[in-house]
Protein backbone atom coordinates (compact mmCIF):
# COMPACT_ATOMS: atom_id res chain seq x y z
CA UNK A 1 0.00 0.00 0.00
CA UNK A 2 1.31 3.40 -0.97
CA UNK A 3 1.52 6.08 1.68
CA UNK A 4 -0.40 9.32 1.21
CA UNK A 5 1.47 12.45 0.19
CA UNK A 6 1.73 14.96 3.03
CA UNK A 7 2.42 18.54 1.87
CA UNK A 8 5.11 20.67 3.44
CA UNK A 9 4.25 23.04 6.24
CA UNK A 10 3.57 26.64 5.47
CA UNK A 11 1.43 28.48 2.97
CA UNK A 12 0.58 26.27 0.00
CA UNK A 13 -2.45 25.49 -2.19
CA UNK A 14 -3.66 22.65 0.00
CA UNK A 15 -3.63 24.79 3.14
CA UNK A 16 -5.26 27.76 1.42
CA UNK A 17 -8.04 25.59 -0.03
CA UNK A 18 -8.53 23.82 3.32
CA UNK A 19 -8.96 27.22 4.95
CA UNK A 20 -11.22 28.47 2.14
CA UNK A 21 -13.45 25.39 2.44
CA UNK A 22 -14.07 26.11 6.11
CA UNK A 23 -14.69 29.82 5.55
CA UNK A 24 -16.89 29.27 2.49
CA UNK A 25 -18.98 26.69 4.36
CA UNK A 26 -19.71 29.27 7.03
CA UNK A 27 -20.29 31.90 4.33
CA UNK A 28 -22.83 29.70 2.57
CA UNK A 29 -24.74 29.20 5.81
CA UNK A 30 -24.65 32.94 6.58
CA UNK A 31 -25.84 33.90 3.09
CA UNK A 32 -28.65 31.34 3.29
CA UNK A 33 -29.80 32.70 6.65
CA UNK A 34 -29.75 36.28 5.31
CA UNK A 35 -31.77 35.23 2.25
CA UNK A 36 -34.25 33.24 4.31
CA UNK A 37 -34.67 36.06 6.81
CA UNK A 38 -35.23 38.60 4.05
CA UNK A 39 -37.75 36.32 2.35
CA UNK A 40 -39.70 36.08 5.57
CA UNK A 41 -39.60 39.84 6.14
CA UNK A 42 -40.79 40.52 2.58
CA UNK A 43 -43.89 38.41 3.01
CA UNK A 44 -42.90 34.86 2.06
CA UNK A 45 -44.02 33.42 5.38
CA UNK A 46 -47.69 33.98 4.56
CA UNK A 47 -47.92 33.80 0.79
CA UNK A 48 -45.50 31.16 -0.47
CA UNK A 49 -44.82 27.45 -0.33
CA UNK A 50 -41.57 25.90 0.91
CA UNK A 51 -39.87 25.29 -2.49
CA UNK A 52 -40.38 28.92 -3.49
CA UNK A 53 -39.02 30.12 -0.16
CA UNK A 54 -35.92 27.96 -0.66
CA UNK A 55 -35.44 29.38 -4.16
CA UNK A 56 -35.59 32.85 -2.60
CA UNK A 57 -33.09 31.82 0.03
CA UNK A 58 -30.35 30.63 -2.29
CA UNK A 59 -30.97 32.65 -5.46
CA UNK A 60 -33.06 35.70 -4.54
CA UNK A 61 -34.19 37.21 -7.80
CA UNK A 62 -37.55 38.47 -9.03
CA UNK A 63 -38.02 35.79 -11.68
CA UNK A 64 -38.23 33.07 -9.02
CA UNK A 65 -41.41 34.48 -7.58
CA UNK A 66 -43.23 35.59 -10.71
CA UNK A 67 -45.99 33.00 -10.32
CA UNK A 68 -46.59 33.70 -6.64
CA UNK A 69 -49.12 36.04 -5.13
CA UNK A 70 -46.52 38.53 -3.92
CA UNK A 71 -47.77 41.84 -5.37
CA UNK A 72 -44.54 43.49 -6.62
CA UNK A 73 -41.34 41.57 -6.10
CA UNK A 74 -39.13 43.97 -8.03
CA UNK A 75 -39.34 46.58 -5.26
CA UNK A 76 -37.58 44.47 -2.64
CA UNK A 77 -35.45 42.08 -4.66
CA UNK A 78 -34.23 43.84 -7.81
CA UNK A 79 -31.44 45.73 -6.09
CA UNK A 80 -27.67 45.70 -6.33
CA UNK A 81 -27.46 44.24 -2.81
CA UNK A 82 -29.28 41.06 -3.86
CA UNK A 83 -27.21 40.75 -7.03
CA UNK A 84 -24.06 40.89 -4.92
CA UNK A 85 -25.57 38.27 -2.62
CA UNK A 86 -26.20 36.02 -5.64
CA UNK A 87 -22.64 36.47 -6.88
CA UNK A 88 -21.31 35.56 -3.43
CA UNK A 89 -23.49 32.45 -3.31
CA UNK A 90 -22.23 31.43 -6.77
CA UNK A 91 -18.60 32.05 -5.84
CA UNK A 92 -18.76 30.24 -2.50
CA UNK A 93 -20.85 27.26 -3.61
CA UNK A 94 -19.10 26.49 -6.89
CA UNK A 95 -15.60 26.96 -5.49
CA UNK A 96 -16.47 24.94 -2.38
CA UNK A 97 -17.83 22.12 -4.56
CA UNK A 98 -14.92 22.20 -7.03
CA UNK A 99 -12.42 21.97 -4.19
CA UNK A 100 -14.32 19.06 -2.67
CA UNK A 101 -14.30 17.22 -5.99
CA UNK A 102 -10.57 18.01 -6.37
CA UNK A 103 -9.83 16.49 -2.97
CA UNK A 104 -11.85 13.35 -3.70
CA UNK A 105 -10.15 12.88 -7.06
CA UNK A 106 -6.70 13.39 -5.54
CA UNK A 107 -7.45 10.81 -2.87
CA UNK A 108 -8.23 8.23 -5.55
CA UNK A 109 -5.65 9.13 -8.20
CA UNK A 110 -2.63 9.42 -5.95
CA UNK A 111 0.42 10.47 -7.94
CA UNK A 112 -0.99 9.29 -11.24
CA UNK A 113 -0.07 10.88 -14.55
CA UNK A 114 -3.76 11.69 -15.00
CA UNK A 115 -3.80 14.09 -12.04
CA UNK A 116 -2.96 17.32 -13.96
CA UNK A 117 -5.55 16.51 -16.63
CA UNK A 118 -8.22 15.81 -14.05
CA UNK A 119 -7.35 19.05 -12.21
CA UNK A 120 -7.62 20.95 -15.49
CA UNK A 121 -11.00 19.35 -16.21
CA UNK A 122 -12.28 20.30 -12.74
CA UNK A 123 -11.00 23.86 -13.21
CA UNK A 124 -12.67 24.06 -16.62
CA UNK A 125 -15.96 22.82 -15.16
CA UNK A 126 -15.65 25.36 -12.33
CA UNK A 127 -15.11 28.25 -14.78
CA UNK A 128 -18.03 27.06 -16.90
CA UNK A 129 -20.40 26.85 -13.94
CA UNK A 130 -19.39 30.28 -12.66
CA UNK A 131 -19.99 31.79 -16.12
CA UNK A 132 -23.40 30.12 -16.36
CA UNK A 133 -24.31 31.29 -12.83
CA UNK A 134 -23.29 34.87 -13.54
CA UNK A 135 -25.24 34.77 -16.82
CA UNK A 136 -28.36 33.62 -14.98
CA UNK A 137 -28.00 36.41 -12.41
CA UNK A 138 -27.49 39.07 -15.07
CA UNK A 139 -30.31 37.69 -17.22
CA UNK A 140 -32.84 37.58 -14.42
CA UNK A 141 -31.96 40.82 -12.67
CA UNK A 142 -34.52 43.17 -14.09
Amino acid sequence: MQSRYVPNRGLNLDYIMWLFTRISGLGIILLALIGLGAAMVMGARLQMDLPTILRWTFMPNPSHVVNSNIPDVTIGWATDFWQIMQYLVIAFVFTHAANGIRMIVEDYTGTSAWRPYIRALIALAWVGMVIIGVYVVIGSAY
